[in-house]
């Protein structure tokens, strides 16, 4: 009677931590994030409207863009955190190589991990932490491996775990080396992040520059509306400048998207 209780107590958590997981393709925003990033984006909108058009009125028009921006900042998180969860998936690769190494059980192997990965990273909320505390409560309920890792892969979105959990399965039906196929899969993982934080110093001058040449429009028209104000009037007091400043805009936040889809380059 005792046991089955544990049994239906340990299924209750199971479903609990279960529905905690991260689903790292999907980010919902709170209210409270939303309206920030919307009231962010909304008043850069309207700095920028006012700069081209020196109109309250038409810097008001640029600003229901922001309500774009949520999704935008959306997907960066979502990038952002994916590609903090691969490399934290990496250290995690290293210590299950070395236990195993050591001669211990795949089970024990993942013990082993989470105490190394606790002193690496010391907040219990950080992601790798979460997901190797639940792989660990999935293998004392008696669950495979493959089926824990493949649940972990199927919900990051990311190739390494996938291609890391794909070759760990093979390795477990025909008796493949395990140990030599994490090490490998580690030192894959590790090579990529290496050729990418190359290619990111590499383009970090160029990030730069795009950054300064999309400022640049802008600092212009503030330095010509400063010093050659009669010059500047017939852009902001005729229609026909409106119309010129409002292509200008346009134009430069074309740009701005296009440089940013150049130097964002995926391994």
């Amino acid at each position: 009677m005792e046991l089955g209780l544990q049994n239906k107590e340990l299924e209750e958590v199971s479903i609990e931590q279960s529905s905690s997981l991260i689903d790292y393709d999907v980010y919902v925003m709170s209210f409270k994030e939303t309206v920030l990033y919307i009231l962010l984006a909304a008043s850069v909108l309207f700095a920028i409207g006012y700069i081209f058009y020196h109109n309250i009125i038409l810097a008001l028009f640029l600003t229901p863009f922001a309500l774009l921006y949520p999704k935008r900042r959306t997907k960066d998180i979502i990038k952002k955190r994916k590609n903090e969860l691969n490399l934290q998936f990496k250290d995690m690769l290293y210590s299950l190589s070395s236990s195993l190494t050591a001669g211990r059980s795949v089970e024990m192997s993942f013990k082993e991990a989470l105490k190394d990965l606790s002193i690496l990273y010391p907040d219990p909320d950080t992601y790798i932490i979460r997901e190797v505390e639940y792989i660990i409560r999935k293998l004392e309920m008696n669950e495979t491996v493959e089926d824990v890792l493949e649940d972990l892969a199927r919900r990051a979105h990311l190739e390494d775990i996938q291609n890391f959990t794909d070759v760990f399965k093979t390795c477990k039906r025909t008796g493949g080396n395990l140990v030599n196929v994490i090490r490998n899969s580690t030192n894959i993982i590790n090579d990529k992040i290496e050729i990418k934080e190359e290619i990111n110093t590499l383009l970090a001058a160029k990030k730069f520059e795009q950054k300064i040449l999309s400022v640049m429009p802008l600092i212009m028209i503030i330095i010509l509306s400063v010093t050659t104000d009669d010059y500047m009037a017939p852009v902001f007091n005729t229609i026909i400048g409106r119309i010129v400043m409002t292509f200008a805009i346009i134009i430069i936040a074309v740009g701005y998207f296009i440089s940013k889809k150049i130097i964002d380059i995926e391994i």
